[in-house]
């Protein structure tokens, strides 16, 4: 499933934290790196307290000195720094997955000019509106890099077929890692939920209750269909449904699990539609830890839960 991963770099030591995510994926699935560096229009002097790379000589002596980082020892990587100045990195980023035909595009959530740009579709939310490589961020603690472990992978469920293109992804990963995968699911209480759904809550809070019980056995089932599509392929998987906030439960279930990534489906909205749609990917990238991979969601159809 992974072939080749793709690595935009802007010279920092914070956004080289995600070579050990890198190193270790592409090891296991055998896949090819390229390191990528795209030269912007009145780029900045410094990003992160380092000289920006507005020269493509600098840049591809770079890149070829990362090349052989010992994260990426036993790695074919490939270089390619983006000459032509570019008003916005994040359209060329894509372009290049694009091109170069990236199974992944990997980079630190502090890769880009400042974490709110990021956070707000500079680069993921970007790329998965316009196209459909899957995107991993990875959130480095400190600018030195450390090992990458991927023991259990979390995957956020919500009872519709579009979030399902994670989890064959989620079990590809674990299957290569050896690693558990934990399905969750989140059922908010009459207490947490929101909009109109609120509303109706408060004038009729009984039936409410009731409706979101069996929303519960419902996606409990649910998650059960969907372990065994991850079991039959050989991975260990376990379920749980929480009942709550779904951003806070779904954090609280990244800690509980002990997650080592995150795998979720999203559609990749923009910012101001993802937020006042009520999306979680914004709130999650912004508050989670673990490095999360973002794949984009499909149609919305009826799901399984449905046909309950």
């Amino acid at each position: 499933m992974l072939r080749h991963l793709l690595v935009p770099l802007d010279g920092s030591p914070l956004a080289e934290a995600v070579l050990p995510a890198v190193g270790a994926l592409a090891a296991r699935f055998r896949a090819r790196v390229t390191l990528l560096h795209v030269l912007e229009t009145a780029a900045p002097e410094t990003i992160h307290g380092q000289p920006h790379l507005t020269d493509p000589a600098r840049a591809q002596a770079y890149l070829a000195r990362l090349a052989h980082h010992p994260q990426l020892a036993g790695c074919v990587v490939d270089v390619h720094v983006h000459a032509t100045t570019e008003p916005e990195v994040a359209a060329s980023v894509v372009t290049h997955a694009e091109e170069l035909g990236a199974d992944l595009i990997a980079l630190a959530t502090h890769g880009a000019r400042t974490l709110r740009s990021f956070l707000f579709g500079r680069i993921a939310l970007r790329a998965l509106q316009r196209g459909t490589t899957p995107i991993l961020l990875v959130r480095p603690v400190s600018a030195a890099a450390t090992a990458f472990q991927c023991r259990t992978i979390l995957v956020p469920l919500d009872g519709t077929s579009s979030h399902e293109p994670s989890v064959p992804m989620a079990a590809e990963i674990g299957k290569a890692f050896g690693a558990a995968v934990a399905l969750v699911a989140v059922v908010p209480t009459v207490t947490t939920l929101t909009g109109p759904q609120a509303a109706t809550a408060s004038l009729l809070p009984s039936a409410t209750r009731a409706v979101l019980d069996l929303a519960e056995q419902q996606i409990a089932a649910y998650l059960q269909e969907m372990a065994d599509t991850v079991r039959a392929r050989g991975v260990a998987v376990r379920s749980a449904v929480t009942r709550g906030d779904p951003v806070a439960a779904l954090l609280e279930a990244a800690t509980t699990q002990q997650a080592d990534l995150v795998v979720m489906a999203t559609h990749g909205k923009g910012p101001l539609e993802a937020f006042w749609s009520g999306s979680l990917t914004p709130k999650v990238m912004e508050a989670l830890e673990s490095p999360l991979l973002l794949v984009r969601a499909g149609p919305n159809t009826p799901s399984t839960l449905r046909a309950h």
